[in-house]
């Protein structure tokens, strides 16, 4: 019922009845129970004392969605109907360990609730990078994230905001927001794949989340594409994410910017120290043979693994997010070249291979839904 409410705005009781093939009185007596708890509420009340037949969710109801990137930290406070209320984002290391960076989620969910986004939160969401047991609430052995393993990330939250919290993988999360709200709603079985500092892949099977069965299912980032270097930080060789990503793209376009192959990327490095991926797409705009290169052998290693995916899983839709998406329609038009070549016709006649529509709100989005999932599980 919640749900319903939650996805399709105010509803009549006898909307509810029949989507739910409940009857009238099961209907009232568990909108009064809901009314009670300030859960819904009569939609548009009436006046003169008669009751509305629409019911709404509270408008009171607000969830967290906590989105831990590798160098950041994004916050969004939605209302039940998850539209969002407040947001907030800063740098951040995720290497600092969890009780720097938690404390920090801590100090900016409070600084938000004294500028008025919530008086109380009904459920919080929170994507880490790297991999999580979906059902213990904790990360297991990530590769990027020292001092986190294991640690209660879940009941630590639950503790201290009262409220329900869902803790997954950050690429999950993403995979949720872009397929209940961005440009991958009609999909039902969805590859999103996240470009940034690491690369992941997020499933949907039959519109519903596959996350395997440790939870570690779309670690894809770590499919060897070659048999040589360079190490990745997994300890294998070879790996996607060693080869095209956010750092490893940082890697090559230093090295040459050093070595002077790339003119364009030497003059950035000289002149700030450091090139960044965003440095690679403008200067591939400006006509840079290397960059354009780097970007390109990028998009031609990810296109061989999705399609090897595409063969395995016939995806009805593949979306690519993340901060590489930045790096623009050469990227996307090598993933399509090669995704189109080496797979079956069948497979890839109605297949979109497309850029994500909520950027980098796809994360806090995602974990806003499973937040309120949880919570209106729980209330049920």
């Amino acid at each position: 019922m919640l749900r319903l409410l939650r996805d399709e705005g105010p509803l009549s009781r006898a909307d509810l009845g029949n989507r739910l093939n409940l009857s009238r009185p099961r209907v009232m007596a568990e909108l009064d129970r809901l009314m009670a708890g300030e859960l819904v509420r009569e939609a548009d009340p009436s006046r003169g004392g008669r009751r509305s037949p629409f019911v709404e969710l509270h408008p009171g109801l607000r969830f967290a969605g906590v989105d831990l990137g590798i160098t950041s930290i994004d916050v969004e406070i939605t209302d039940g109907r998850l539209e969002p209320v407040a947001a907030y984002s800063e740098a951040a290391d995720i290497r600092s360990g969890p009780q720097a960076v938690l404390s920090r989620v801590g100090d900016i969910l409070a600084k938000l609730r004294a500028e008025g986004a919530y008086q109380r939160l009904h459920g919080i969401g929170i994507g880490v990078p790297g991999p999580v047991s979906f059902r213990d609430g904790v990360p297991v052995s990530p590769p990027i994230m020292p001092g986190w393993d294991r640690y209660p990330v879940r009941r630590l939250l639950a503790h201290e905001h009262n409220c329900p919290v869902v803790v997954d993988n950050d690429v999950n999360i993403m995979a949720v927001g872009e397929r209940y709200g961005g440009v991958a709603r009609s999909a039902e079985s969805l590859l999103f794949v996240k470009l940034g500092s690491g690369v992941g892949c997020g499933i949907f099977l039959g519109g519903e989340l596959y996350r395997g069965s440790d939870g570690c299912a779309g670690d894809i980032g770590h499919i060897q594409v070659q048999p040589h270097d360079p190490v990745c930080t997994c300890g294998s060789i070879g790996c996607l994410e060693a080869l095209f990503s956010g750092i490893a793209l940082e890697r090559e376009a230093t090295s040459a910017a050093r070595s002077g192959s790339s003119p364009a990327l030497a003059r950035r490095l000289a002149l700030q120290g450091s090139v960044s991926a965003k440095d690679v797409a403008e200067c591939a705009a400006g006509g840079d043979a290397v960059s354009l290169q780097l970007i390109r052998e990028g998009g031609r290693r990810l296109g061989g693994v999705l399609a090897g995916l595409v063969s395995f899983i016939n995806p009805s839709m593949i979306v690519i997010g993340g901060g590489l998406t930045g790096l623009g329609s050469v990227l996307l038009a090598e993933i399509r070249s090669v995704v189109y070549r080496r797979s079956l016709p069948l497979a890839t006649g109605n297949l979109p291979v497309v850029l994500s529509e909520l950027g980098t709100r796809a994360g806090v989005a995602g974990a806003s839904f499973l937040a309120s999932d949880l919570a209106f599980e729980e209330a049920s």
